[in-house]
């Protein structure tokens, strides 16, 4: 079968970056799994040979050969702490990962849809004065009971995908309840932000999702701004961004486009000109090309890097992963 996903290269402007990507923890439209509490997003800028070698050396250590080196079959391997230390060693400043908390995920996929406009650029740094309602709303709810959890299953019930001419009333009604009953827990700021979303402004873009309006991002899934994130970062606001990414249905040309060029809106990268001199600014990302990852070692290396960082039972806070994770990643800055 043809690969799924992708975005074909556009002309180059200029300094280009080539990065490999993988991720960790996807559990589809189900993200209030407590199996996998956190997505993980990570992406390397090592060489084909580069990657090829390291991968190399870390089998060599294993008393079976593996076709793949995992996450889970590594830290459970003998002399594991040693491994993981060489492996960052061997990573150190050529190694990223954007760290999404699934919960929190859901607290800004709200606040996006139905406080302000739907963007492409949401859950990314683009939309940072969004947070302080998200930011809100989330440690309220956290610390309020089981409704919490019974307003966030009705959220995802709400706007999961779903090909319809009119909105499902019943997860509308369900959403309102849900909604309703957190607000009579809730003080200090976060019933407010449950007050603005009323039901005329949530009927309203769940209309718009169940007709497929391609400008609103898909609301369940963290993959697009983790990619952004992660585009943004190896840019440094100075050259363009080549991902190799392994397969994603996540990822098709159309969503991709839109991301693209939400990026090219949003930084301030050096104008430039096209064919008929006609003033364009250039997108830090230039394109993504999706693989089979058993076929590139460097999507391995960064698959690999994307599982420890999601296991790490302190997300990366010990002084090994810490200078990995992304200071943007998607998740309380006090937890």
């Amino acid at each position: 079968m043809p690969l799924q996903g992708g975005l074909p290269m556009d002309a180059l402007g200029g300094a280009v970056v080539e990065i490999a990507c993988d991720e960790s923890g996807f559990s589809g439209s189900n993200l209030l799994d407590v199996a996998t509490p956190v997505f993980t997003h990570a992406s390397v800028d090592l060489g084909v040979d580069e990657a090829a070698q390291l991968l190399r050396a870390l089998r060599s250590g294993s008393r079976r050969p593996l076709e793949e080196v995992k996450s889970g079959q590594f830290l459970r391997g003998p002399h594991s702490g040693e491994a993981l230390e060489w492996l960052l060693a061997a990573l150190s400043g050529r190694a990223h990962v954007h760290v999404v908390d699934k919960e929190y995920f859901l607290v800004t996929r709200i606040v996006d849809l139905f406080l302000v406009e739907p963007s492409y650029a949401a859950g990314t740094r683009l939309t940072q004065a969004d947070r302080r309602a998200a930011l809100t709303l989330y440690r309220a709810g956290r610390a309020s009971g089981p409704d919490w959890s019974v307003f966030l299953g009705a959220f995802v019930e709400l706007v999961r995908t779903k090909r319809r001419h009119r909105p499902d009333r019943r997860a509308l009604e369900g959403f309102f309840q849900a909604r309703d009953s957190l607000a009579a827990r809730l003080g200090d700021g976060a019933d407010g932000v449950l007050d603005g979303l009323t039901r005329s402004r949530v009927r309203a873009v769940v209309s718009r999702l169940a007709h497929g309006d391609p400008s609103i991002p898909p609301p369940l899934e963290p993959m697009l701004p983790a990619l952004a994130e992660t585009v943004l970062f190896w840019s440094g606001g100075h050259r363009q961004v080549l991902v190799i990414h392994d397969e994603q249905s996540a990822l098709t040309a159309g969503r991709l486009r839109r991301l693209q060029q939400v990026l090219s809106d949003s930084t301030d990268s050096a104008p430039t000109a096209d064919a008929e001199a006609r003033p364009v600014r250039m997108s830090p990302f230039a394109g993504l090309v999706t693989v089979d990852s058993r076929d590139d070692p460097r999507v391995q290396v960064a698959d690999l890097l994307a599982g420890i960082a999601r296991r790490s039972p302190s997300l990366g806070e010990d002084d090994l992963l810490q200078p990995f994770l992304s200071p943007t990643s998607l998740r309380d800055p006090e937890h």
